[in-house]
């Protein structure tokens, strides 16, 4: 009695200067959280977590190694509480929403990224795509938590598969991360996020290799899908970088940032799966039969 006395009732909550009475709770709401972003740090677990918690920029969760352990379960550090925002995704945007840190959550994954500076990456990346660049894989014990820690973010928010996101799709002008070692097929396997079917990619590869969409509809078909792009009908600089980002995640085996048919049967094959509505307005041209362009 005297501790009830003290506490007061269980739905008051005492602030300074006035009480909050907890009673009459409303069930029309949801989440803020819209997007959940990857990224890795490209640097060592040491090094990320004084990054990451100095004044610049944070991220909610931060996936070490598999090496740390909590009584035989795997380590995650968070940084940041989910209810706050973090610093994470910088300049960006994804399906016409600005600035993700608004309404993501961001998981940075240790990793050793390619096998040489970010800047000569870049480089070589524009001005010499053939260059093999050796990228740090990403350990199976290491993906296994990320599953778990992603099944239970997006279980709890609510986010749609096509809002898990690479850094690299959200601001391509700027970030490769998490690169083209990234297993999203095996997150999709799990039941996270998106992935082409074959039989559709096979069967629009089929007609794109007759007929390719032109530049301008690849364009609105990239946009469509999510990217921050304007269409120029031109292989300007922002559509090579949109297409190297997703060619690294769904077709990481070449990633030159070139449009081809196989790029754009893995994208329509999305779309179809995913946003079939938007495949009404995309039109492409079709080869008559016997002619030798397409019309």
């Amino acid at each position: 009695m005297l501790l009830t006395a003290c506490t007061g009732p269980a739905h008051l909550e005492t602030r300074n200067g006035y009480v909050v009475d907890h009673r009459h709770v409303a069930p029309s709401h949801n989440s803020r959280v819209r997007h959940l972003v990857l990224h890795y740090t490209d640097s060592s677990e040491a090094d990320s977590l004084a990054t990451l918690t100095g004044p610049h920029v944070s991220t909610h969760y931060v996936l070490p190694l598999p090496t740390h352990q909590h009584h035989g379960d795997p380590l995650v550090y968070q940084l940041v509480d989910e209810s706050r925002r973090a610093w994470h995704a910088g300049a960006s945007a994804w399906k016409g929403h600005p600035s993700i840190n608004d309404t993501s959550i961001g998981i940075e994954i240790v990793n050793g990224g390619p096998d040489r500076p970010f800047n000569e990456v870049e480089r070589l990346l524009e001005t010499d795509p053939a260059t093999v660049i050796h990228w740090a894989p990403y350990p199976e014990a290491q993906i296994e938590t990320l599953i778990a820690l992603m099944h239970d973010i997006i279980d709890r928010h609510g986010i749609h598969p096509t809002d898990v996101v690479a850094h690299s799709d959200i601001a391509p002008n700027r970030k490769i991360d998490p690169g083209p070692a990234f297993p999203w097929k095996r997150l999709y396997e799990a039941g996270i996020g998106v992935w082409p079917e074959d039989d559709a990619v096979a069967r629009y590869r089929a007609a794109f290799e007759n007929c390719p969409p032109q530049l301008e509809t690849l364009q609105h078909a990239l946009q469509a899908w999510g990217y921050p792009l304007r269409v120029t009908g031109e292989l300007d600089r922002r559509t090579a970088v949109v297409l190297r980002a997703f060619q690294m995640r769904f077709r990481p085996t070449d990633y030159r940032g070139l449009p081809d048919a196989e790029s754009a049967a893995i994208l329509w094959a999305l779309l179809d799966k995913y946003h079939p509505e938007t495949l009404q307005r995309l039109q492409y041209p079709i080869r008559r039969q016997g002619q030798g362009a397409c019309r």
